[in-house]
């Protein structure tokens, strides 16, 4: 079987059809004389209009523009006083890192500079384990029951009949659903067009639970703070970009990166007590609402860097496969109901886009071995 070897040797090498043989020209084409019809036998041809004929794979149904990059999460402070965690207890412990942060109801190749929240998944690659922080540019979001999202999507899509953008589908949904008021205040803010990539925080807005050896617990939330500071476009910026230059975070990241300047996020967390949150004023597992900083002040716990750029942008991030409930030991989902539906539709989304096995493919495989019952399946390429 070929190593990973072979297909790093790529460089260099003769074109050739997809099963390795060697081509001389591969403009040419196989014909019946000089002028006659093409010939069904010419491999080369027909192998390759078949496969341009499938490049194109499901897209996600949101978050589907995106910029992505590779680099490793430090571990800066100790978390031991609430979880027994592995990763969160070594200090200076480095791990390697998947980033992909995109725009939420684009479609793929829009306007990456579009009025609308952000997307701003990691994934990172730990001794026990991926663990997909699969957060937002906003610390809330726009809904708290989650039987509304697949409604409230829709009206960020385009009118089934027109195929146009609608604005009264937009407002009509804002309009009664009251509870939205919070992000959208946020959205039609500078917030809501934020100067690409690196001066953009990131925010969990799901609360989770991070436990300890003894069954003891703490409610946490998760900021990623831009280590080059916090800077947004105006509309009208905003707007001319979206003509002028629509890929201008995607462009900005990469040219970052490429220049050697890495940006970075310091990586902070909020924590509550069990018994503070039963006694907490309002429902701390509301998505649509915030805890005050003064009551809950920010604690640092690491930093992150992003200081790779992907080679083959389709395979390393089209392909990564992001989920909330890929989590590690000591982390778990809290009753949050709109993290408790993620759990379940995030992977069945990849398992329609990328097929059951979408762990296998290289960027989502975790660095330590899997084993259990699953089998078999389209695309299965490691051992059972």
């Amino acid at each position: 079987m070929p190593t990973q070897e072979v297909f790093d040797k790529q460089d260099g090498a003769v074109y050739t059809t997809s099963n390795g043989a060697p081509v001389a020209e591969p403009y040419a084409a196989q014909r019946a004389g000089l002028h006659g019809p093409l010939l069904l036998q010419d491999f080369h041809h027909i192998d390759l209009l078949a496969h341009f004929d499938r490049e194109r794979i499901p897209e996600r149904v949101v978050h589907a523009n995106a910029a992505g990059a590779h680099g490793y999460f430090e571990v800066t402070h100790s978390c031991a006083d609430i979880t027994s965690n592995k990763l969160l207890c070594s200090v200076g412990k480095k791990v390697r890192l998947t980033a992909r942060f995109s725009t939420v109801g684009g479609e793929s190749g829009s306007a990456d500079t579009a009025r609308d929240p952000r997307g701003f998944a990691l994934k990172l690659r730990t001794e026990e384990g991926n663990w997909d922080w699969v957060f937002n540019n906003t610390p809330i979001f726009f809904i708290r029951d989650p039987a509304k999202f697949p409604h409230f999507i829709h009206t960020q899509k385009r009118d089934p009949q027109t195929h146009l953008k609608d604005a009264d589908m937009f407002w009509d949904y804002l309009g009664q659903n009251p509870e939205s008021i919070h992000q959208m205040m946020i959205l039609f803010s500078d917030r809501g067009t934020p100067d690409g990539v690196r001066q953009m925080h990131g925010y969990s807005g799901h609360t989770f639970k991070w436990l300890k050896d003894d069954g003891s617990f703490t409610y946490v939330q998760v900021h990623c703070r831009a280590d080059s500071g916090f800077k947004t476009l105006d509309g009208d910026t905003a707007h001319r970009l979206t003509a002028d230059n629509p890929d201008y975070s995607t462009e900005m990241l990469f040219r970052t990166i490429e220049a050697g300047k890495f940006p970075s996020w310091t990586v902070y967390i909020q924590t509550m007590t069990p018994e503070q949150a039963e006694n907490f004023r309002y429902n701390i597992l509301d998505l649509t609402k915030v805890w005050p900083h003064k009551e809950f002040p920010l604690r640092p716990i690491g930093r992150f860097v992003l200081d790779e750029n992907p080679k083959n942008y389709f395979a390393e991030i089209e392909q990564a496969a992001f989920a909330p409930s890929h989590l590690v030991p000591y982390i778990e989902p809290s009753a949050d109901p709109v993290l408790q539906s993620r759990l379940f539709s995030y992977p069945d989304t990849h398992r329609h886009r990328l097929g059951a096995n979408y762990h296998q493919i290289p960027v989502n495989a975790p660095i330590v071995p899997v084993a259990n019952f699953q089998r078999d399946g389209p695309m299965t390429v490691n051992n059972n």
